[in-house]
């Protein structure tokens, strides 16, 4: 018997983005359902999945009458305490965004709300960025009432199965390992089933154990792996002044400072689980405010060669969303994962 196929019967949604792109209204009940759906599997209580529906119903009913190539990501929260909508669009850009993120302000009639105000005033978190020519993200989280999320650290990550594939072979995960917050991005080889199985397996090992050094967690992933068809994955550790960063193939990782490209980081050639040599740690420098990038090849490396000063200063949750609207290799398993010290 596979045992990839047993494990897998059903496509898991943990650590997925829904995707929904918005160019006709029709797009806007699906984005309110995903939303609706994801509130629920976090737990969010009584009302607070029709929340949950509102805000992704405003957010894409925004891209419908003001926005041209416009997404809706819908997704659990890293350490699955809510969800969190996110809306990118290449879209003119908002000229008074003050106007527009007063309550009750809406330009279009039909409105289900009253536009950014109420997404704003809803969400328990709320960020929005707005550039003349270049589009508007807008990301809100609505979270269980009384949880506490570490303020030490920002991460945003969009994780995307290949287009027409019902499983996804990458995968991330995040987990705050004493003063530092240690992250992985895995790409299972090739798509489906196996890859999917190759990511799943290769998370289980992190979360065993995600505080050991970072050779010892990819040589703890290469034990996990043997009996799947292998991985190219990432480990980075990010201090509040330096970066640590440990990669087998084709997961990338690139250092962000002051609105400048800062490293660029790739992994050792090798197969995770087949074929890998003994891996290096290497570590950067970070100054105040400077962030890290991880993503698999399904992200196009080319993102970085000369990136716009307005992309790179993006908080990690719209940069996230950012990056796999614009250089997502539709036909590839994406993921892209953006951390940050606070």
């Amino acid at each position: 018997m596979d045992h990839a196929v047993s494990d897998l019967s059903s496509p898991p949604s943990e650590g997925l983005t829904d995707e929904i792109g918005v160019d006709h209204e029709s797009a806007v009940p699906l984005a309110a359902s995903a939303a609706r759906n994801r509130a629920r599997q976090a737990g969010l209580p009584g009302a607070m999945p029709d929340q949950a529906a509102v805000l992704a119903s405003e957010l894409a009913g925004n891209l419908v009458k003001h926005a041209t190539g416009g997404t809706v990501f819908v997704q659990l929260l890293p350490h699955g305490e809510g969800v969190e909508i996110t809306a990118v669009d290449r879209g003119p850009g908002i000229p008074d965004l003050d106007r527009s993120l007063a309550d009750g302000y809406t330009t279009a009639t039909g409105s289900l709300g009253a536009g950014l105000g109420a997404v704003r005033r809803i969400a328990s978190e709320f960020a929005i960025r707005t550039h003349p020519g270049s589009g508007t993200l807008v990301n809100a989280r609505l979270t269980v009432p009384g949880a506490v999320r570490p303020a030490r650290w920002r991460t945003g990550s969009v994780c995307l199965p290949a287009q027409e594939e019902r499983y996804c072979g990458d995968a991330c995960a995040v987990a705050e390992t004493g003063d530092s917050l240690t992250a992985l991005v895995v790409d299972g080889l090739g798509h489906g089933v196996s890859a999917a199985e190759a990511a799943r397996s290769a998370l289980r090992s992190f979360r065993t154990a995600p505080d050991r050094p970072l050779d010892d967690v990819l040589a703890s992933l290469h034990r996990a792996l043997r009996h799947t068809r292998g991985a190219a994955a990432g480990v980075l550790r990010l201090h509040s002044d330096r970066a640590e960063y440990c990669g087998i193939g084709n997961v990338r990782a690139v250092v962000l400072s002051g609105g400048e490209i800062g490293h660029r980081m790739a992994g050792q050639p090798g197969i995770v689980g087949w074929n890998v040599p003994t891996p290096r740690t290497r570590t950067v420098a970070l100054g105040p405010g400077a962030g890290v990038v991880l993503h698999s090849d399904g992200i196009e490396s080319r993102w970085s060669h000369n990136p716009p000063t307005f992309l790179l200063r993006l908080p990690p949750p719209l940069l996230a969303a950012a990056l796999a609207h614009r250089h997502r290799r539709i036909r590839d398993d994406a993921t892209v994962l953006a951390v940050q010290a606070a």
